[in-house]
């Protein structure tokens, strides 16, 4: 069986809306994927979506790998008298992309289009042209003339709001999307959950799609502390550095494989991250070189992802971060690569099917 067949569900995922809290229409698609393969998947009361592929080994590890089906995006804040939409960010929303963006409204009676107002440019005076306008400062404009104009076209102070769909593969093995953070994490799940069915293994797989990470960190946590697995391993994007404007700061390219994490910290607000454990870290490692795959390595500061809150589940579960990298993160379009999500599925397929009981995660 091949890594990636085609990129179709991909493609389908970037079009689906699935703000962070918010994440219905994404629940029911992993779900309706998963039962493909497996032939139960549960559905948690946070949204976790779960599926579960048993180990033959009797003492064999539980591992939980994760990806999440939230996006940052918006929240309707207020809408003015004469219709125009105010928003606030959910999630670490890059203000100066903003502008003549296009928006999907989930509003109570269906999907509303809006865009983003950006000032005219011929009557922008020159001390703004190079300002970036604040979030409380732009407005959405919907086609409604009045607040109850608004509300009739089921639009009110709390819809949520995401980019509007957009998927394109592009030469050289890259593609662009909305929401790749972490829709390409969800397709990289699939993609092992398929090459994992009805095959055996020591260790027992909980496949995990998750949501709220978005929102500093809410599903996997609930789900880390039900199973209770003995090693997890998150998926998520790393920061490409290859473009012009960040090649000074680190060597993540695309095209250079999937990216194993040494250590993360957000740093800001959130002072939180993962220093993973060295001997799970050093297992994928050695698979790697085994393999003969490339394998890039990170050390980030200022982001941080799911795995970061499971050191205080229970006893503390053995964690890691794995990735693809992603260029352009957190804004409207994402731009990844087809070789490096096909290297990580061949990595992580392999790992999940060699590891057994002799694995020791012990500390000193």
């Amino acid at each position: 069986m091949k890594p990636i067949e085609s990129l179709d569900q991909l493609r389908q995922m970037c079009y689906i809306s699935a703000l962070s809290g918010h994440e219905e229409d994404m629940i029911q698609y992993m779900k309706a994927e998963m039962l493909r393969f497996v032939p139960d998947v549960r559905v948690d009361r946070l949204g976790n979506v779960i599926a579960c592929l048993p180990g033959a080994q009797a003492n064999g590890p539980r591992v939980m790998i994760s990806a999440h089906m939230d996006e940052l995006g918006f929240m309707v804040r207020k809408i003015e008298e004469d219709g125009w939409v105010r928003l606030t960010r959910v999630g670490g929303v890059p203000e100066k992309s903003l502008p003549a963006q296009r928006l999907v409204l989930r509003g109570t009676k269906g999907d509303v289009f809006g865009v983003i107002g950006p000032k005219s440019h011929h009557l922008t005076p020159p001390e703004e042209k190079f300002k970036v306008t604040e979030i409380n400062e732009l407005y959405v404009d919907i086609g409604a003339h009045s607040n109850a104009e608004a509300e009739a076209m089921g639009i009110y102070p709390g819809t949520p709001v995401t980019y509007h769909g957009f998927f394109q593969e592009m030469p050289g093995g890259q593609f662009a999307g909305k929401a790749l953070d972490d829709r390409a994490g969800c397709f990289v799940l699939l993609q092992l959950l398929r090459l994992l069915a009805g095959k055996k293994r020591a260790a027992t797989v909980y496949f995990v799609a998750s949501v709220q990470e978005e929102f500093n960190i809410r599903g996997v946590v609930t789900v880390g502390f039900a199973i209770n697995p003995d090693m997890a391993i998150g998926l998520d994007v790393a920061v490409a550095c290859d473009t012009p404007d960040l090649k000074a700061l680190a060597d993540i390219r695309l095209g250079g494989g999937p990216v194993i994490s040494h250590y993360t910290f957000h740093g800001r607000g959130t002072l939180n991250g993962l220093i993973p454990n060295p001997r799970l870290r050093q297992y994928v490692t050695d698979t790697a070189a085994r393999l003969g795959l490339p394998l890039q390595h990170s050390v980030f500061l200022g982001g941080l992802g799911e795995t970061s809150y499971l050191a205080v589940v229970r006893e503390g579960i053995p964690a890691l971060d794995m990735a693809f990298p992603v260029r352009y993160t957190h804004a409207p379009i994402e731009v990844g690569s087809w070789p490096d999500m096909e290297y990580l599925i061949v990595l992580l397929a392999e790992v999940l099917n060699s590891i057994d009981s002799t694995l020791d995660l012990s500390r000193g």
